[in-house]
């Protein structure tokens, strides 16, 4: 659903990072977008087959560059997150498309709040079957990689360091 017109674009902008240029180009960016938005708007219907997607959302082009080294004014990627219904379904879904390799496609737990972070390490204290068998599945594998995010260096307050599932229940991010 993405045209090389698009990626053609994103290549032309991280190379002509400039105001002027993206002014010159702005047709070319709003078609990209537009592109974009229905793929977003595509991969919403398909999550909501085995979810239920509240929200989604693109992330604007611009960027913040006030304390960045880069002042590059764009970002070389379109993307855009999912949110899932109601207080009960926590995390989400995110999309980037870049060229060259680095579009992103994930989900899950970026940075839960305390009181979900806390649940989850709970529930991990008891059982990690079930994220085990999904990390290790050759499928989520191949097509994910391993489970990644923060963790702790040692146990959080009130877990047991040498709890046999420590490596689960130091996680931050998932």
């Amino acid at each position: 659903m993405i045209s090389p017109s698009t990626l053609s674009f994103l290549k032309e902008l991280k190379k002509n990072n400039t105001r002027d240029w993206f002014t010159e180009y702005k047709k070319e960016y709003e078609n990209a977008r537009m592109e974009f938005s229905k793929l977003i708007d595509a991969s919403a219907e398909e999550l909501n087959l085995t979810d239920v997607i509240d929200s989604k959302k693109i992330f604007r082009i611009n960027r913040d560059v006030r304390f960045s080294r880069d002042k590059s004014p764009y970002k070389n990627k379109l993307s855009g997150f999912f949110t899932r219904a109601t207080g009960a379904r926590r995390g989400g879904y995110f999309l980037s498309i870049e060229p060259g390799g680095k579009t992103v496609v994930g989900g899950g737990f970026y940075a839960p709040e305390k009181e979900d972070l806390l649940r989850i390490r709970r529930e991990f204290e008891m059982d990690v079957s079930e994220i085990e068998k999904v990390t290790s599945d050759q499928n989520f594998t191949r097509h994910f990689g391993r489970l990644r995010g923060e963790a702790l260096k040692s146990a959080p307050r009130d877990f047991d360091k040498e709890h046999p599932n420590i490596k689960w229940i130091n996680m931050k991010q998932f």
